[in-house]
C-alpha cells in the first residue's frame, strides 16, 4: 500500500486492482455506507470539502467530510472497500446519485455483485 500511495497520481481503479487479487468478484454483496469524518476545529471557508453534515453517531449536525464508501464481500467472506467518493454539496448530487455512479464504475471493472445493500 505504501508503494501505491507514493505514486504520482493515485486513481480509484488502482485501489481496486490491488484488492481484486484476493476477491472473487462474481456473486458477492456490494454495500454502500456513508460516514462523517469529523473535522470539528477546521474552518469550512479554508477547506473546500468540509461542511456541516448530519452524523447518525451523534444525532446532530457537525463539521466534517462526508465520505461514501462501496464495500464488496465475496462468497468466501473476504470484505474490502472497492470504491469511495467524498460528498461535495456544490455538485448538487444526492448520496444516491453518488452510489449509482460508484456502482456503475465497479461494474465496468467487471465486478458482478449478486446483492446490493445500503442503509436508509
Amino acid at each position: 500500500m505504501s508503494r501505491l500511495l507514493l505514486r504520482d497520481r493515485y486513481e480509484l481503479k488502482d485501489l481496486f486492482d490491488t484488492v481484486k487479487k484476493i476477491l472473487n468478484i462474481v456473486g458477492g454483496i456490494s454495500s454502500v455506507d456513508d460516514r462523517v469524518v469529523e473535522r470539528l476545529y477546521s474552518d469550512p471557508k479554508n477547506a473546500e470539502l468540509i461542511s456541516c453534515c448530519w452524523s447518525r453517531k451523534y444525532h446532530r449536525t457537525m463539521k466534517g467530510i462526508n465520505l461514501t464508501t462501496l464495500y464488496y464481500s465475496d462468497v468466501y467472506g473476504n470484505s474490502v472497500r472497492i470504491n469511495y467518493i467524498i460528498y461535495d454539496k456544490k455538485e448538487g448530487k444526492t448520496k444516491n446519485n453518488y452510489f449509482q455512479e460508484m456502482l456503475k464504475e465497479v461494474i465496468d471493472w467487471s465486478v458482478k455483485p449478486r446483492i446490493l445493500t445500503g442503509d436508509s
